[in-house]
């Protein structure tokens, strides 16, 4: 049974930072590619980072690049979204995603429970 689970939400001021984890189980990690996705209140779950088995690739939502960056720890099951400069409009529930699909992925069929992110302005 594949279990992802987030922690490392919490409340934040805006500019600040925190990191994301998430601890994979029940997979094999080292060869699934992984995603950070986030649903504000009211809105679509979206897209925000996404990072190939390896680690060696990775791409970002336009509304993230340069200030948010995901990682990887595959020794211990384990990837990262570090989240710098945040702003208000960063405030969700951040999801991690897995994939069974080759990178860049399709579609992500693993997912986790979600952390809460509030940035206060």
């Amino acid at each position: 049974q594949v279990q992802l689970v987030e922690s490392g939400g919490g409340l934040v001021q805006a500019g600040g930072s925190l990191r994301l984890s998430c601890a994979a189980s029940g997979l094999t990690f080292s060869r699934t590619p992984m995603a950070w996705f986030r649903q504000a209140p009211g809105k679509d779950r979206e897209f925000a980072a996404a990072i190939s088995w390896s680690g060696f690739s990775s791409y970002y939502a336009d509304s993230v690049k340069g200030r948010f960056t995901i990682s990887r720890d595959n020794a211990k099951n384990t990837v990262y979204l570090q989240m710098d400069s945040l702003k208000s409009e960063d405030t969700a529930v951040y999801f991690c995603a897995g994939s069974s699909d080759d990178y860049p992925p399709s579609g992500y069929e693993y997912w986790g429970q979600g952390t809460q992110v509030t940035v206060s302005s």
